[in-house]
């Protein structure tokens, strides 16, 4: 199993809690959808990022599938454009 985890910073004048449920909106159903994703949770963070994404793919393999796949590609378009800065991890468990 890879877990992946990013954290987020939105752009300056975007409002933080509107568009971290866009984005839990579109990602989170995801689930079921997208071959080898498992698990995926949106939040807001605090302490220098707006949000947090983590989520469980069966393998690297998945995760990579994931990043490509038409589904995600197309949730993408509704946020994209709302983020700053990005920074994230992923590790076999």
């Amino acid at each position: 199993m890879v877990k992946h985890i990013v954290l987020y910073t939105l752009k300056e004048g975007v409002e933080k809690d509107q568009a971290v449920e866009i984005v839990k909106n579109q990602l989170e159903p995801l689930v079921g959808k997208i071959p080898g994703l498992l698990h995926m949770e949106i939040r807001r963070a605090y302490n220098g990022m707006d949000y947090a994404l983590y989520s469980e793919f069966e393998s690297a393999q998945a995760l990579a599938d994931y990043t490509k796949h038409p589904l995600h590609l197309a949730a993408k378009e509704h946020f994209w454009n709302f983020l700053d800065k990005r920074v994230a991890a992923d590790y076999e468990w």
